[in-house]
């Protein structure tokens, strides 16, 4: 079971809208994860705003590093590196940061209760270029805040819901996320459904009145489902792969995506 764990929270989608940042597993004390992912996105309409759907298309790849590790046996720490390429927009986007810790748990006879709470900060890396539909960002530097519950069934099914606020400097509007998702981890596989949901307080439309200035001003809405499959192929290595599709939302496209990685797993115990 300690070889999911290590890896279950790097299963988030890692594009420019991923899901939850933050899962109900931890690593344990001196246990971690490197994960180098892949994906694609392909944005079939574009939701903007009171406008409407707009026939507008953009297929968006990425790649990601992501870290993650265990402080203590309640304290992770995880760090995501993203690259995208969006049309002629190339280059790395947003460092995140985030620290979990889990408050108290509760073990019963048929499973374990855990309420957790976990912060990050994420900001652009690069001086990426603003104010088309191909950005790959919006350089908004963010301080995530969110609560976790999280339930794990003995036969290893288990369901998780986190929310929380997401405040943004200004002129990118805060936000607030929900994440609900629900799976089962065993010792070889994982895998999960999700439904992820982003609601932003104010901002500006693509199209809107006066036309936006400024795109980091962007008001970012979506409702997004998806899942994940993980295998693990020994105590060191794994492979998984997901798939999400955007339905709908606010000044975001409209559209599946599709993503794989590897996944190395380590311990620094003496």
């Amino acid at each position: 079971m300690k070889k999911i764990i290590t890896i279950v929270i790097l299963l988030c989608a890692i594009a420019t809208y991923g899901q939850g940042r933050i899962d109900g597993f931890y690593k344990g004390k001196n246990n971690g994860a490197v994960v180098l992912g892949l994906g694609f996105e392909d944005g079939k309409k574009y939701f903007a705003g009171g406008s409407g759907k707009l026939d507008l298309t953009r297929s968006v790849s990425y790649g990601n590093i992501f870290g993650a590790y265990g402080l203590t046996e309640d304290l992770d720490v995880n760090i995501s590196i993203p690259y995208i390429v969006s049309d002629d927009n190339a280059d790395f986007q947003d460092i995140s940061v985030y620290l979990k810790y889990r408050l108290f748990q509760i073990q019963g006879e048929k499973g374990n209760f855990e309420i957790s709470v976990a912060g990050g900060f994420s900001t652009n890396l690069t001086d990426y270029d603003l104010g088309g539909l191909n950005d790959i960002g919006q350089q908004a530097t963010i301080l995530d805040g969110k609560g976790l519950i999280h339930y794990k069934w003995n036969s290893g099914w288990f369901a998780t819901a986190q929310s929380g606020f997401s405040f943004k400097v200004d002129p990118t509007p805060n936000s607030m996320p929900l994440t609900v998702k629900a799976g089962k981890a065993t010792a070889k596989w994982y895998y999960d459904v999700y439904y992820d949901f982003q609601h932003s307080f104010g901002g500006i439309d693509y199209l809107g009145t006066p036309r936006p200035q400024d795109f980091r001003e962007f008001g970012v809405d979506f409702q997004k489902t998806g899942g994940t499959v993980y295998h693990s192929l020994s105590d060191t290595f794994g492979i998984y792969a997901s798939l999400s599709y955007v339905f709908d939302g606010r000044n975001i496209f409209k559209g599946p995506g599709y993503g794989a990685g590897i996944v190395y797993n380590f311990s620094t115990k003496k």
